[in-house]
């Protein structure tokens, strides 16, 4: 009977080291954004229908899923145990499926997504120019946020502050030696709005999840094939 060939089985386990590899950066960077709290006081005291964090903790799950299976293939492969080897290819074929459900999802929703989004906006705007008590809350963080990232007002600049801008303005204060600045009541201050740095900051990390999602896609169908082949060759040794 033939044996397992020796080059398929170095070849899944590189695969499945490469895949590993890839689930712990998919996971670290997950947490990390999921941690993390910028874009948090910009998106969550909106509208609650809207949930910014969904795809991360669907990003948190499938890390977690794709290191567990690519551990379960290394072993499938080195020990040439056939079950393994079949909850590897269900599980890595369930992943791949669900990642092209989530792209399609994503697609469709997103005219409802922009809808739920810019009517945040509008209600978040109008929390800065409140004069009601319960809205220093948010207040204060949103100054917090725009200090550390030099910008100023959430949609419109410095004007979505209204009648409190005098109160927050040293947040939004640009020295002479940065650009771009603007004047607005006297005041020199960050022209760009926070949540335009917050959308092109968005729109880089986008492309690089979107180029993550189709890299991970290749090495998932690379990883069908060889774990199909494996078990073909188990089945006849």
């Amino acid at each position: 009977m033939a044996g397992v060939n020796v080059c398929i089985k170095c070849s899944m386990f590189i695969f499945n080291f490469v895949f590993w590899l890839c689930g712990t950066i998919i996971l670290s960077v997950a947490i990390s954004i999921r941690a993390g709290k910028i874009g948090q006081e910009i998106l969550t005291p909106g509208d609650a229908n809207l949930r910014p964090f969904i795809a991360v903790n669907m990003l948190i799950f499938v890390g977690a899923v794709i290191m567990i299976l690519s551990f379960l293939g290394c072993c499938g492969a080195m020990k040439e145990n056939q079950f393994m080897m079949i909850l590897f290819f269900i599980g890595l074929l369930m992943i791949l499926l669900l990642q092209v459900a989530a792209g399609i999802l994503a697609t469709t929703s997103k005219f409802k997504t922009e809808q739920a989004l810019n009517k945040t906006l509008l209600i978040n705007t109008r929390f800065l120019s409140s004069t009601n008590e319960n809205e220093r809350v948010f207040q204060n963080a949103f100054s917090e946020l725009q200090e550390k990232l030099k910008c100023c007002g959430l949609v419109n600049g410095a004007s979505d502050w209204g009648s409190n801008f005098q109160h927050y303005y040293k947040t939004c204060e640009c020295p002479s030696n940065q650009i771009p600045c603007t004047k607005y009541s006297g005041k020199t201050i960050y022209k760009q709005s926070c949540f335009a740095l917050f959308s092109h900051m968005f729109s880089k990390h986008l492309f690089i999840v979107i180029a993550l999602a189709f890299g991970l896609a290749a090495i998932e169908v690379l990883g069908l094939i060889f774990s199909i082949v494996l078990y073909c060759q188990m089945r006849k040794k």
